[in-house]
């Protein structure tokens, strides 16, 4: 095949073509089912990240009233909340790009899979058995199906909301409202993307839904409503230079209970026996 995208190094799109090629002869030829494969491979490889973003995010979750604690204390010095923010980020070993590395691998294989499907080759060797269910050509837009696209965009912006919806469950409302937003914006740019890229894209949410119910399963989000405050937060939770507020955390992440009150001395009286 020939490959115009600078950007994505050849040996990556040789492999890609590779796997894909790999499924479309192990299924009997569909290139629809192919694609759907594919992008089960490459979820599964990326799988142990994902995990360790999804406890870095749930990580985050919990820590997040402290969080806003430091941004309201340090709203008008941003460079003091800043390092504030890193050096919390440091006490409680937290990474806050970690939820967003799965997230970020998933766009090389997205470009390389846009610029396999948009090949003059490729669609040479899919001529004759370009469809997959209503879908007449997967390597061409939907443009001219509009009732196909139509249904295709309406699942992708379903199954879309759906994944954000469970993905992001406690998280920052503003970031949320946000997240819920973007499929429709996207609309836009995928009504014009090939119909096997838009497979690509739905059959993704799919697997982000279910492997979000299979990770709150074994990843339960930690509950800090018995009053605990995470290591290291309570240290920061109080003024720069400041004695730490009563009830504060130690090292180990214990609680201290505050000093009792002072015993007050008896009077004597002046009679003795």
């Amino acid at each position: 095949m020939q490959h115009h995208l600078a950007i994505i190094p050849q040996p990556f799109l040789t492999v890609l073509e590779d796997v894909l090629t790999f499924w479309h002869d192990l299924v009997g030829g569909s290139w629809g089912w192919a694609i759907i494969l594919l992008t089960f491979t490459i979820r599964i490889l990326i799988l142990p990240l994902t995990f360790k973003g999804v406890k870095s995010m749930q990580k985050l979750q919990v820590l997040q009233p402290e969080m806003k604690k430091i941004q309201e204390r340090y709203k008008d010095d941003r460079q003091r909340m800043n390092q504030e923010m890193m050096k919390f980020y440091q006490q409680n070993k937290v990474n806050p790009l970690g939820s967003c590395l799965p997230l970020l691998l998933q766009i090389p294989f997205f470009i390389a899979l846009f610029e396999l499907l948009r090949s003059e080759s490729f669609k040479g060797d899919i001529a004759g058995n370009a469809a997959f269910g209503p879908i007449d050509n997967l390597a061409e837009p939907l443009t001219s199906q509009p009732v196909v696209l139509g249904f295709m965009v309406v699942l992708y912006v379903a199954t879309q909301l759906i994944a954000t919806m469970i993905t992001s469950i406690g998280g920052d409302k503003t970031q949320q409202r946000i997240m819920m937003a973007l499929p429709f914006v996207f609309v836009v740019f995928i009504i014009n993307f090939e119909a096997g890229l838009i497979v690509y894209w739905i059959t993704t949410n799919v697997w982000t839904i279910g492997q979000q119910l299979v990770v709150r399963k074994l990843y339960p989000r930690p509950d800090l409503t018995d009053g605990a405050v995470p290591a290291g937060a309570a240290a920061l939770a109080a003024p720069a230079g400041g004695p730490a507020p009563s009830g504060a955390a130690d090292g180990n992440g214990a609680a201290k209970a505050p000093p009792p009150s002072p015993r007050k001395k008896k009077k004597r009286s002046g009679r003795r026996r």
